[in-house]
């Protein structure tokens, strides 16, 4: 059986060599770039299972590549892992709007990073326990095909709004915490995480569009979908 592969996209040798390491060490296969531009050349050529991607890089940063990456439906639902040393929230919330599954900031605890790996590629290719299709109205939901359509027209949601809009159309009505998604969701529970959720929310609502309603903001509580 083939070993999952990971592409690293990180200009910086030593932190490139570490990640190296600490993936090697948990079974992953590991490919590496030092600059967007050769990243979207090596990832036509051969599809990686998950990108970690930095954001300061040479010539074609990090959200230029997430970007083209979501352009293309061959390479749109690969899970994207923003590394960066950035801590401005705005940056986190760009990336997170531009596609990326997850984020982490620099330095990191690479024990952390490759359980968050593990969360990501998890989440990639879990399926779900109910019924292939659901539909309302003109909303519908092909579960196992990955397909979500509006008015007829295919949207195409990364894997984690996927998941998202699952988990909350499988249980409408319920109010769902943003720690009870990103517990489902995303997999981890870490404290300052809950913008992420609101973040994906949000990019979900544009696509679905006169049903954005649907799901409902529930203040002080968390998020529903309408029943």
């Amino acid at each position: 059986m083939s070993k999952t592969s990971i592409l690293i996209v990180e200009d910086d040798p030593d932190i490139l060599q570490l990640l190296t390491f600490n993936l090697q060490a948990a079974s992953f296969e590991v490919l590496t770039c030092m600059n967007g531009s050769e990243s979207l050349r090596l990832i036509r050529d051969s599809v990686p299972d998950l990108i970690i991607l930095d954001l300061m890089l040479p010539g074609m940063d990090g959200f230029e590549v997430c970007k083209e990456l979501k352009r293309h439906p061959e390479t749109s639902l690969v899970p994207v892992i923003m590394l960066t040393a950035k801590s401005d929230e705005v940056d986190r919330i760009v990336g997170l709007e531009l596609g990326a599954d997850d984020y982490v900031i620099k330095p990191f605890s690479p024990r952390e990073l490759v359980l968050r790996v593990r969360a990501v590629l998890r989440r990639a290719v879990t399926k779900t326990s109910c019924e292939s299709c659901w539909q309302k109205e003109g909303l519908r939901v092909d579960i196992e095909g990955h397909k979500v359509t509006v008015d007829g027209e295919e949207v195409v949601l990364t894997t984690t709004e996927f998941k998202l809009f699952v988990a909350l159309i499988q249980n409408p009505g319920k109010v769902h915490s943003r720690d009870q998604l990103l517990h489902q969701v995303w997999g981890y529970e870490f404290e300052g995480y809950a913008r992420t959720v609101d973040t994906h929310v949000r990019r979900l609502r544009q696509k679905l569009g006169q049903y954005s309603a649907w799901i409902e903001t529930v203040r002080g509580a968390g998020y529903r979908f309408q029943s």
